[in-house]
């Protein structure tokens, strides 16, 4: 462990600042403004991604250092090691996907009590399908100028699927995991589209291709390209550089991103076990103030920072991909077909748009698409979402950090939602096939799909039950 350094007059100042600015606010973990972090050497995993950048960061610019923290970054093979590694102990931490700390606490895949208190980051994904299906969904899909219409909705895909279906042929998609943001928004715009993606049945049924007219299956997202070019899958769903690495090597073409799917849906979060957090309070709340200030980093001035994050972001210990690949998507534009480069400010957004914030209504989201898919096989009533929200993510800690930066000056209140936000979301209907989703009414949000699990159904049998 490396000696604490000696705090300097200024941040003894700040400390005291910070002390007075959080006097009388309770929180449920014990923080205290300044106190020192209980645990300074940490060791944190992350998989070969775009998005893990704030982690990247806030290790090269020094934030972690400035907040008394050690930290070692490591690539994780794939999701599910990383998620174990967080729970067993091996990990302090981890960037994970969205759904990883929901599905633990419900008992999907690998039991345990993971929270956060850090959303790493708004949108990032897309969809990406090989040649010869993009030649034969084109005739379906109508121009705009010569150029093919933006967004593409997955009616121009079903055709294929069907004449696929009627071949005896297996339709083969790819997603990172089975409780992804990718494997969601994939569902998602496939069933907008009239196409059936399958249903889970646990404990016995984890494959979710039950009733499936497309069947979706488990690649780590940095073989994802290798996968597709060989033919084992005919497109995925994948977050960034996997989309434009299949552009750049001529092997596929993105046909949507999830911004056109679900305009800034929530994507990775920074987990830890609970157990981890209530041990390590401070140590934990210095983590997210570190991330937060990577974060504005990440986002500030326009972007001005992300050529300096792109180079970052290539060397071989981060996320390893040509600089070329990384730009196609950070530096606010987009290939879809080759050649075919169009804005998109927003990709990846890091700070903007209260993007780190711990909404309560993003855990509901995933949860009631877990419901939707058999995930969760049984009906639960509205009270229950929000609940297990609130047992796994904590905007308590990262309000705790929030308003530490405000008084010591690296931040501003108004860059954070307000003291009484109550962590839902305003209805959002900003989703491809503009159904509103409202929090507060999981239920009846699930009703409203054609197609998907509703009120008391359940998947037996290999069919839908109601």
């Amino acid at each position: 462990m490396k000696p604490a350094q000696k705090p300097a007059p200024k941040k003894l100042f700040a400390a005291v600042a910070t002390a007075i600015a959080l006097a009388g606010m309770s929180f449920s973990n014990p923080l205290q403004a300044g106190a020192k972090p209980e645990k300074e050497d940490l060791k944190f995993g992350f998989i070969k991604l775009t998005d893990m950048a704030p982690l990247a960061v806030a290790a090269e610019k020094g934030f972690f250092e400035e907040e008394g923290l050690f930290v070692q970054l490591e690539a994780q093979a794939n999701w599910k090691v990383l998620l174990d590694r967080v729970i067993n102990g091996e990990l302090d931490g981890a960037h994970m996907l969205a759904g990883q700390p929901l599905g633990a606490a419900i008992g999907f895949g690998t039991k345990g009590d993971v929270i956060t208190a850090f959303s790493m980051d708004l949108n990032g994904n897309a969809i990406t399908v090989s040649n010869d299906i993009w030649k034969q969904m084109k005739p379906n899909i109508p121009l705009d100028g010569g150029k093919p219409a933006h967004p593409i909705k997955a009616d121009a895909l079903k055709p294929v699927v069907e004449k696929y279906k009627a071949e005896g042929k297996p339709f083969n998609l790819g997603m990172v995991f089975p409780v992804s943001t990718h494997n969601y928004e994939l569902r998602y715009w496939l069933a907008a589209g009239g196409i059936k993606p399958g249903y889970y049945a646990p404990p016995q049924e984890t494959t979710g291709q039950i009733a499936a007219d497309a069947l979706l299956s488990v690649t780590p997202p940095p073989q994802m390209p290798a996968t597709l070019e060989a033919g084992t899958i005919y497109g995925y769903c994948v977050g960034e550089p996997w989309n434009q690495q299949a552009v750049a090597k001529g092997i596929g073409v993105p046909v949507i991103t999830d911004y056109e799917i679900w305009k800034n849906n929530p994507e990775k979060v920074f987990g830890v076990s609970k157990d981890w957090s209530d041990k390590y309070p401070n140590t934990h709340k210095a983590v997210v103030k570190a991330l937060i200030r990577a974060a504005m980093w990440l986002d500030a001035e326009n972007n001005k920072n992300r050529k300096e994050a792109i180079e970052m972001l290539s060397q071989k210990q981060y996320v390893g991909a040509d600089v070329e690949v990384l730009a196609a998507s950070m530096n606010g534009t987009f290939e879809y077909e080759k050649g075919d480069k169009r804005p998109a400010a927003d990709f990846n957004i890091f700070f903007r748009n209260n993007a780190t914030y711990p909404y309560y209504s993003d855990a509901i989201w995933y949860l009631t698409q877990m419901r939707r898919w058999g995930q969760i096989n049984e009906y639960k009533p509205d009270g229950w979402y929000l609940e297990t929200a609130k047992k796994v993510y904590r905007p308590d800690i990262y309000q705790a950090a929030a308003k530490e930066l405000i008084a010591e000056g690296k931040a501003k209140a108004s860059d954070f939602p307000s003291d009484n936000d109550t962590g839902i979301k305003p209805p959002q209907a900003d989703f491809i096939d503009g159904i509103v989703y409202d929090a507060n009414k999981p239920n009846d949000y699930l009703t409203k799909f054609p197609i998907g699990l509703k009120g008391k159904q359940t998947v037996s049998g290999g069919k839908v039950v109601d």
